[in-house]
């Protein structure tokens, strides 16, 4: 059984990644500090704690577990802290992504995905976002990744190191069988808060930004199911291992969801009303991101199975209703 270092594996999409992985037949090992994951959310192989920071730690676990390839998750991705606090970004992101590419390098490990975002591209020039579109980052938490996919590419340049870059749209969703899901402290994410809301005794919602150029004025962004995610990370990490070129991939349905069409679907689902309530956009968010995944299709045959938003939603709620909801 082939072994692969998943660090951040005990975070949302990390988790998940590890389930995927030991249905694939392989054998994941998670890293991860346990500022942001969870310990009980890794049920596939073992749990190493320390911080991808500290190379003895890396070297240790690289030592003991001798994994052939790494799949790289551990890092801070809240967009707003990002701005209010670069410093933690920078040191998280890329001081921490540097210190692990080192440990690879050193180790003779050649396969290497990271987990990157559509954030890299900052506000498109045109729809849908492909791959060769230009990347302008406009806050921290953008710059970061496109930062550690610069490194990639050099790495792979100058050492043989093969990797994929996979640049992800808005995750969303839980575990079908309902073994993990969306834990965020705080949390963020738009629709595990509206889940929140509807749960609660005071079911308000904001929405920011309703007159933007859409059918009902709310923002537009590509959702896709955290266990697509997760396959799509698997089968980057099989194409490389047959010989497929070092590259990167956008992840998402093509799909544009509006906020509001995100709110339906959670008072659907959860069969409760929000009291929504318009506010101002937010300095900077684009008025429609979506994604072209074609290049993922063609050579990873990666096909994302839930599309829907309200399967998707669904999903979501299912896991908050037996986890988290009162």
């Amino acid at each position: 059984m082939i072994t692969v270092l998943v660090t951040g594996g005990a975070g949302y999409i990390g988790s998940h990644a590890c389930k995927a992985l030991a249905l694939a037949g392989y054998q994941p090992v998670c890293v991860d500090n346990l500022s942001l994951g969870h310990a009980d959310a890794v049920k596939w192989g073992p749990l190493e704690v320390g911080d991808i920071r500290n190379g003895a730690f890396l070297n240790k676990v690289i030592a003991k577990y001798a994994p052939e390839a790494v799949m790289h998750f551990a890092a801070s991705s809240n967009v707003g802290e990002s701005v209010t606090d670069p410093a933690k970004y920078y040191s998280n992101n890329v001081v921490g992504s540097l210190n692990l590419l080192e440990a690879v390098r050193q180790n003779g490990i050649e396969h290497f995905i990271l987990s990157s975002t559509c954030a890299t591209y900052g506000i498109p020039e045109s729809l849908p976002i492909v791959e060769t579109s230009p990347q302008n980052p406009i806050n921290p938490y953008g710059a970061t990744k496109l930062a550690v996919e610069h490194a990639l590419a050099d790495y792979g340049r100058a050492y043989g190191l093969k990797w994929a870059s996979m640049r992800y749209f808005n995750a969303a969703g839980a575990d079908l069988e309902g073994e993990l899901g969306e834990r965020h402290t705080p949390e963020t994410h738009v629709i595990p808060l509206a889940i929140m809301a509807a749960f609660s005794h005071s079911p308000a919602f904001n929405v920011l930004g309703t007159d933007y150029p859409t059918p009902d004025g709310s923002a537009i962004r590509d959702y896709i199911h955290v266990t697509d995610l997760a396959e799509a990370h698997v089968k980057g990490l099989d194409y490389l291992r047959a010989g497929g070129e070092s590259s990167a991939f956008n992840l998402g349905t093509g799909i544009g969801t509006t906020v509001l069409e995100v709110l339906q679907a959670v008072q659907t689902c959860t069969g409760r009303r929000l009291d929504i309530r318009r506010q101002p956009r937010r300095a900077g968010d684009p008025a429609i991101l979506y994604a072209a995944a074609n290049k993922a299709a063609e050579l990873l045959n990666w096909h994302p199975q839930y599309r829907e938003i309200e399967t998707i939603v669904g999903s979501a709620v299912s896991w908050f209703r037996h986890n988290l909801a009162a």
